[in-house]
C-alpha cells in the first residue's frame, strides 16, 4: 500500500514538475482520451521513479554518506537530480516518459520540487504509531 501511495505522490510531483519547460512528458499512444493517457503515463513514470529511487538511490545515498555530512545535505539535490535523469534515461527506450532537456535547470530544480512535494505529502500519509 505504501508503494502505491508513493507512486501516486511521485506521479503528482512529476506532473507539477512538467510545468517547467525544460522537462517534458510524452504520453502513451493508445485509444482512450488524452487525459487518461497523461494520467497513466504519469503513474507509470512515477512507478519507475519510485523503483529507481528505492533501489539505485539507496545505494548511492549510502555510498555518498560522507558527502552528505561534508555538504550538510546539499549533495542530496544533485543525487536526486541524477535519479530523475536516470528515470528519464530508462523511459527513453519506449515512446513515452520523461525527457530532461537540461540537467542543471531541469533536473536539479525538478528534483528540488519533487522532494518538497514528497515531504509535504509524507507529513500527511506517514503511518501512525500505535500507542500500546
Amino acid at each position: 500500500m505504501r508503494f502505491l501511495i508513493r507512486v501516486a505522490v511521485n506521479a503528482f510531483a512529476i506532473w507539477v514538475v512538467t510545468l517547467i519547460p525544460a522537462l517534458q512528458v510524452f504520453v502513451i499512444p493508445f485509444a482512450p482520451g488524452e487525459t487518461l493517457q497523461l494520467v497513466l503515463t504519469l503513474l507509470l513514470v512515477g512507478a519507475i521513479f519510485a523503483v529507481v529511487n528505492t533501489i539505485i538511490g539507496t545505494v548511492i545515498k549510502v555510498l555518498a554518506f560522507p558527502l552528505y555530512i561534508l555538504t550538510l545535505g546539499l549533495i542530496g539535490l544533485l543525487i536526486n537530480g541524477f535519479l530523475l535523469w536516470l528515470t528519464a534515461w530508462f523511459t527513453q527506450w519506449w515512446s513515452f516518459g520523461l525527457r530532461v532537456e537540461e540537467f542543471w535547470w531541469g533536473g536539479i530544480l525538478a528534483a528540488l520540487i519533487i522532494s518538497i512535494i514528497n515531504w509535504i505529502f509524507g507529513i500527511f500519509f506517514r503511518p501512525k504509531k500505535k500507542n500500546d
